[in-house]
Order: C-alpha cells, then structure tokens, then sequence
C-alpha cells in the first residue's frame, strides 16, 4: 500500500493553534507528517498557545529543520501528496509566489507547485491590502488552494476548538483524509414564501 504523506509547514503568522491541531489530528491517521516550523511560528507558538514547542514537534512523523534545504522533502523526487501551510503569514505567502526558496519551508511549497501537488495556503492577515490580495491570487493562479480561516456558522459553533475544528477539517477534506470534525450541512427546508400583499381596490 503505497504511504500517504503530507507536508505540514508553520509559519509565524498569528494563528499557529491550527497548525497544531492539524497535526493533533493526523497523528491519529495513518498519514505519516513531515513538519516544518520557521523561527517566527516557533516563537508564536510559545506566544499564543499553551504548547511547548517540542511537545509539537512529537506530533509529527519527522521534523526538518527550517534552514536545511538537503532534506527529503526539498526534493520532487521524495512523494507527498503535497504540503498544507498553517497559518501562512504574508511574508511566506510572497515567497511562495516568488519562488524565493530562502528556507526549506517556501522550497518545500515550491515542490508542491512544480509537482502538480495539493499546496493549501492558510493566509492570516487583516485588513489585507491590494498586495496581499494580489499575492493570493497569484498562489490561485499557480495552482495552490487559498483557505484563509474564516468562521463558518452553519455548524453552530459554541467553543473556540469548534471554530478551529472547522477550519482544520477543510484542509483535511482538501486532502482526502476522513474525520468527524464537525457537522457537515445537510441542506435545510425552503424557507415559507413571503405573505402576499393585500389587494387595494382603487375608490371611486
């Protein structure tokens, strides 16, 4: 059976607890996860989470060292499925779109494009400007998958882990991989149609 991996790249956008938990969850599969953590998301993740860095580090199959741009997945060679960036700050996101491959996190995205391979893209900026906007959709136009982390209601969320979780689960859905999340929709009844006005009759 051939061995599913995916890339799972961190960056120090704010909003590195999706990172986090999608690794949380893969552990529990059979994907085999290869991280990567820049300084910046190393540093975030001591700022807004609970989590040691190291204690995330262990949820992963392998972990690469940002600067070493020898590693197996620097290679097209080396077979994923292809990379998730969670979160992805605008300064990754830009040399991503350049092709600037300065740390092995954007050269393992650059893989992804040039192999035809799913690169989803977890932007985190607001409000975003004209360039922000621009780099994403030059990401779109080659190939990558933008999935900022935008709340959805439609599954009635109560707790900041649900608003997480739906997120998560759309980079895992982008993926094919099968989780219980959240509550999918369903579809819902048409809405009654609206009263009819009252007919005026015009006096003479």
């Amino acid at each position: 059976m051939k061995k599913r991996r995916i890339v799972v790249g961190i960056s120090g956008a704010t909003g590195v607890i999706y990172g986090v938990r999608l690794l949380e969850v893969l552990a529990r599969t059979n994907v085999e996860t290869h991280l990567v953590l820049t300084h910046p998301g190393r540093r975030n993740i001591e700022l807004e989470t609970d989590w040691k860095v190291a204690d995330v580090e262990r949820l992963a199959s392998c972990v690469h060292d940002v600067e070493n741009i020898a590693a197996s997945i620097a290679s097209g060679s080396f077979l994923t499925e292809g990379m998730a960036v969670v979160p992805c700050s605008m300064k990754t996101l830009s040399g991503i779109v350049h092709s600037y491959n300065e740390n092995l996190l954007n050269r393992a995205a650059d893989v992804a494009l040039k192999e035809r391979r799913r690169l989803v893209l977890l932007p985190r900026e607001t409000p975003l400007h004209k360039g922000h906007l621009e780099l994403m959709l030059k990401a779109a136009d080659l190939g990558a998958m933008i999935l900022p982390p935008m709340v959805a209601w439609y599954h009635r969320p109560t707790t900041v882990q649900e608003i997480i979780d739906q997120t998560v689960g759309k980079v895992l859905d982008a993926f094919g991989v099968e989780h219980h999340l959240y509550r999918r929709w369903e579809g819902a009844e048409p809405s009654p149609p609206p009263p009819k006005p009252a007919l005026r009759v015009a006096r003479a």
